[in-house]
C-alpha cells in the first residue's frame, strides 16, 4: 500500500537526518534528494465530513484504497450526522463535505462556505420494522401514511434525532402527516441522538420501526427481527452530494487535494468503483446519470 511504504520512508528519513544532525528543513530535503528518498507534503491528507450513513454502510473501506493508491493522499473521514458535518465544515474542520441533504448542502454554498456542490450518488431510505408488524404497513409504498398508522397505533418508533441527513428526511414525513412527533417524544417515539447503526441497533433492542437509507440496512447484521417493511415511495429518494470547503473562508483548507479527491469521486474511476460496491450481489449506492 502506498501509505504503508510513505509511512516507513518517513521513520527512516527521521532516524537518518537526527543522527546527520539534519534539523534544518532545508537541509533535511537537501539530504533526502541526495539520497534518493521521495518528499512528500508531511500534511499529505484531507479530512472529510461525512455521514454515519456511508461510514456504517462500508462505502469508505471499498473506494478510499483505490484514491490513495492512486494519489498517495490519505483520506481521513468524520463520521457525524449530516448537520453536524455541516457545522464541522463551516469551522474550517475540513478539506471536503460529502452529506445527503440537497437544501442544506445548496445553503452552504450559498453562504460561501463551499465552492460548489457535486451530485455524487444516490439510493434510497427504506422504513424497517419488527416481522409481526403491529401498526400493519408492510408492503405499503406509501411512506407518510406508513408513518400515520404507526402513530395510530403508538408502535414503538426509533427516531435518530441528530439533525442528520436521514432525521431531516424522517420528520419531512412526519410533516406530512401533521402529526407532532415532539409532543409524544420519550413515550412510543424514542429519540436516540445517535448514528443510523446505533439507531438499527436500538429499533431491533425495542423491536420498533425505524427510517434508514438502504445502504446502512444492506450492511447491518444484528437485524433480529427487523425487516424491511415500505419502501419505492420516491419521497424516499437520497442524493448525495460532495462539495469542497472553500478556502476564502478558511485559508489553512488544502484546496488542490481536496478538489482531486472531488474530481476523482465524480470521474468515471471513481463513478465505478462506487458503483461497484456490493454486499451479497445487492449494489448500494447509484451513481449520477451523465
Amino acid at each position: 500500500m502506498v501509505a504503508a511504504r510513505y509511512f516507513r520512508i518517513c521513520s527512516c528519513f527521521s532516524r537518518a537526518t537526527t543522527l546527520m544532525g539534519l534539523k534544518n528543513p532545508v537541509y533535511a530535503l537537501l539530504f533526502a534528494l541526495a539520497m534518493g528518498m521521495p518528499v512528500r507534503a508531511a500534511d499529505l491528507f484531507i479530512t472529510v465530513a461525512s455521514t454515519t450513513s456511508t461510514q456504517n454502510s462500508g462505502l469508505y473501506e471499498h473506494i478510499l484504497p483505490i484514491f490513495q493508491d492512486k494519489t498517495g493522499t490519505e483520506v481521513r473521514i468524520v463520521a457525524v450526522g449530516t448537520g453536524q458535518a455541516i457545522r464541522l465544515a463551516e469551522r474550517g474542520d475540513a478539506d471536503v463535505l460529502l452529506v445527503h441533504h440537497k437544501a442544506s448542502e445548496e445553503e452552504f454554498v450559498a453562504k460561501g462556505f463551499g465552492i460548489k456542490r457535486y451530485p455524487v450518488m444516490y439510493n434510497d431510505f427504506v422504513i424497517v420494522g419488527p416481522k409481526n408488524d403491529p401498526a400493519g404497513v408492510k408492503g405499503m409504498t406509501d411512506a407518510p401514511a406508513a408513518f400515520g398508522k404507526i402513530a395510530e397505533a403508538k408502535a414503538p418508533f426509533a427516531s435518530r434525532g441528530d439533525d442528520s441527513g436521514t432525521h431531516k428526511a424522517e420528520r419531512m414525513l412526519w410533516n406530512i402527516t401533521e402529526r407532532d412527533v415532539d409532543s409524544v417524544s420519550g413515550t412510543w417515539y424514542r429519540e436516540t441522538g445517535a448514528g443510523m447503526g446505533a439507531t438499527l441497533n436500538t429499533a431491533s433492542g425495542m423491536n420498533a420501526y425505524t427510517l434508514t437509507d438502504r445502504g446502512t440496512w444492506l450492511n447491518f447484521k444484528n437485524r433480529g427481527e427487523l425487516v424491511i417493511m415500505v419502501e419505492g415511495d420516491p419521497r424516499l429518494y437520497n442524493e448525495y452530494g460532495v462539495i469542497p470547503v472553500n478556502p476564502e473562508k478558511h485559508p489553512h483548507i488544502k484546496k488542490e487535494a481536496a478538489q482531486s479527491f472531488v474530481d476523482w469521486l465524480i470521474s468515471a474511476e471513481g463513478q465505478d468503483a462506487i458503483a461497484g460496491y456490493r454486499i451479497n450481489g445487492e449494489q448500494l449506492f447509484f451513481v449520477k446519470p451523465e
